[in-house]
């Protein structure tokens, strides 16, 4: 099969290489895909489980990505829940080959049922970024209808689906980002925008959630940001500062099939949008992947047309 892997940790993005691969075999409990379309996350290429396994041993050539969207074609023993030519969205493990590949082995319970009149290039595009908006909102972050919400890029994958979220759950949601990023967060449901550029952070006042995917300087100045009894949510390492009367939380997006649903659901009624930047082929992978220009939005790869 052809496959995209990645050798060499300081090269990045840019030491990418399609090769041939062979297919992969569905262990217990797994299932082959057969990959339609694949969805990335930058910064995974700075993630130790792209580049070693769970035990910390050297697993390159590594295929990169995590989250797919295709065609059951191979149950592996034990595996219930899912069929043969079901369509499934979900994520592969993280110390495991990836999607950018034309077949993948999952954990069955990684895949949730994707919807007939759900394109597979939006349902790669849901996972990473639906959950964890999902998870740190609700789950740890525990928004309620009328609290404020600053969501720190708001026109990226992840904040976008925040800012969606937020608002859909009654929430005064307030968008960061770069200038030429306004009308983008607002478009996808902030009611507010800061520029980080050139705008005071501080002015936005006090806020009952922060959702951080910056970090540095920007994380400890939302900590001051933080009503009492509020909380930080980070997904970009533990918050260097904390309200002394709030939470501050890292976290790491988990599988979550009942999640998935909840997620694909509001995008099929029409309450969720996606926020995909680009749409290239597998043959066009490796470019697409190393834009000469900014990208806000998520990148997807179509294995199959």
């Amino acid at each position: 099969m052809k496959a995209i892997v990645v050798t060499d940790h300081a090269a990045g993005t840019a030491g990418m290489r399609l090769v041939e691969r062979p297919e992969p075999r569905a262990a217990i409990n797994d299932v082959v895909v057969q990959v339609h379309a694949s969805g990335f996350v930058p910064t995974e290429m700075a993630w130790a489980s792209t580049w070693t396994d769970r035990l910390d041993r050297d697993r390159t050539p590594s295929i990169p990505r995590h989250e797919l969207a295709g065609v059951v074609t191979v149950l592996g023993y034990g595996t219930t829940g899912l069929s043969v030519g079901q369509r499934v969205f979900g994520l592969t493990d993280w110390t495991r080959d990836g999607t950018l590949a034309e077949y993948a082995a999952v954990e069955a319970r990684n895949l949730a049922p994707l919807p007939g009149d759900v394109d597979f290039t939006v349902g790669a595009s849901l996972p990473i970024s639906g959950l964890t908006a999902w998870q740190g909102l609700f789950q740890h972050g525990r928004l309620q209808a009328g609290q404020s919400v600053l969501a720190h890029g708001a026109a990226g994958a992840v904040g976008s689906m925040v800012a969606q979220l937020a608002r859909l759950a009654g929430a005064y949601v307030i968008g960061t980002g770069r200038a030429a990023d306004r009308e983008k967060a607002l478009d996808f449901g902030a009611q507010e925008f800061v520029d980080l550029e050139n705008d005071v952070l501080e002015d936005v006042g006090g806020v009952d959630l922060v959702f951080d995917v910056i970090g540095g300087d920007i994380g400890k100045r939302s900590a001051g940001l933080i009503r009492a009894g509020g909380t930080l949510v980070s997904v970009v390492g533990p918050p260097e500062t904390r309200h002394a009367d709030g939470l501050a939380i890292d976290f790491v997006v988990e599988y979550d099939r009942a999640q998935l649903g909840e997620v694909v659901q509001r995008v099929r009624d029409g309450r969720l949008r996606t926020n995909i930047g680009n749409i290239a082929p597998l043959d066009d992978a490796v470019a697409a992947l190393n834009p000469t220009e900014r990208v806000t939005g998520k990148t997807i790869i179509r294995i199959r047309p």
